[in-house]
C-alpha cells in the first residue's frame, strides 16, 4: 500500500499588520509568516474512499467535513478530477485555535500529500492558488519558507530572515480568528507601522535591530479581553526572551530567545511551553 508523509509546520507572524475590511467581508493584512519546527504530522494512503482520522490534539477535534485537512483533500480531488480514495491520518502536536495555523498547515500538508500520492501533477503555482480558496493562511503554510503575505492572505512572496530560536506558550483556552478581527474592527482599527524597515533587517540578518520592530495588530483588542495573553507576553521578556508577540489571532504568545540553550531556559519557567526554531 502506497503511503506519502508530510510535516505540517507551525507558523509565526514576525508582523500582522490589518489594513481594513474588504467588500467580501474579510480583511486586508500584510504580513511576515514563518514556519517553526513545532509541527503536526500528515500521512495519506491509498484507499476506496476518503476518510480521515486525528491522534493527539484535542479529543472534540473534528475528522468530518469540516475539518480542513478533509476540505483540503475535496478540493483537490474537485481540481484534478480523481476519483481514488485515501486514508488521511493527522497526528496532532500544534495547539488548536491558538494563532499558530495548525489547521492551514495540516491542510497544506494534505493538499502536497495526495497531489503525489493521486499523481495528480498540479504545479506549485497552482496547488497555492487551491490553497488560497481553503482559507486564508494554507498558501503561506503551503510554500513552506518564511514569506510575505498580502490580501487575506492568497498572495505571497519569499522572504529571508535569520535563524530564530523561539519559546511557544500556548494559553488553555481558544480564540476564533473571526472574532479577534471584528474586536479590531469594534475598536476602530488601528493599524500598525510601514513594515518595510523591519523587513529589511531581518533579511540582512540584523536580528537584534529588528527586535524593537515587531508587532501585531491583533494584539490590542485581545490584550483587551484577555489580559492572561497580555501577562504571558511580559512575562516571557521577565523571563529574559528578548522580544515576544502574539502568534496570529491568539492566544498563543511566542518568545524569541538568542540561542537554543536561551529559549530552553526561559521554556522551563513556563508549563507546556515549546521550544521551536524557524525552518528556513
Amino acid at each position: 500500500m502506497r503511503e506519502v508523509t508530510r510535516e505540517a509546520y507551525a507558523k509565526i507572524n514576525l508582523f500582522l499588520r490589518v489594513l481594513g475590511v474588504r467588500e467580501d467581508g474579510y480583511h486586508d493584512l500584510e504580513s511576515l509568516i514563518v514556519p517553526i519546527s513545532l509541527s503536526d504530522t500528515v500521512t495519506c494512503r491509498e484507499a476506496a474512499r476518503l476518510k480521515l482520522s486525528v491522534s493527539g490534539g484535542e479529543p472534540s477535534l473534528s475528522e468530518g467535513p469540516d475539518n480542513l485537512a478533509v476540505v483540503a483533500a475535496l478540493a483537490l480531488a474537485d481540481e484534478s478530477g480523481s476519483l481514488d480514495g485515501a486514508d488521511i491520518e493527522l497526528e496532532k502536536r500544534i495547539p488548536v485555535a491558538a494563532g499558530l495555523g495548525g489547521g492551514s498547515a495540516d491542510a497544506a500538508a494534505v493538499l502536497s500529500a495526495l497531489n503525489e500520492l493521486w499523481a495528480c501533477g498540479l504545479s506549485q503555482g497552482k496547488l497555492v492558488e487551491l490553497a488560497a480558496q481553503i482559507g486564508s493562511d494554507v498558501p503561506a503554510t503551503l510554500v513552506g519558507k518564511p514569506v510575505l503575505v498580502s490580501g487575506r492572505g492568497e498572495h505571497v512572496t519569499p522572504a529571508e530572515v535569520p535563524e530564530m530560536w523561539w519559546v511557544v506558550v500556548p494559553a488553555p483556552f481558544h480564540i476564533r480568528t473571526p472574532d479577534a478581527f471584528r474586536w479590531w474592527d469594534e475598536e476602530g482599527g488601528s493599524t500598525g507601522p510601514d513594515p518595510a524597515r523591519l523587513v529589511s533587517l531581518l533579511a540582512s540578518g540584523d536580528l537584534l535591530s529588528a527586535t524593537p520592530l515587531l508587532f501585531n495588530d491583533l494584539e490590542g483588542p485581545v490584550f483587551a479581553r484577555h489580559r492572561e495573553v497580555a501577562e504571558t507576553k511580559w512575562r516571557l521578556l521577565e523571563a529574559g526572551a528578548i522580544a515576544a508577540i502574539m502568534c496570529g489571532s491568539g492566544p498563543t504568545v511566542a518568545g524569541l530567545s538568542r540561542s537554543e540553550a536561551e529559549a530552553k531556559d526561559v521554556a522551563s519557567r513556563f508549563d507546556g511551553a515549546h521550544v521551536a526554531n524557524t525552518r528556513r
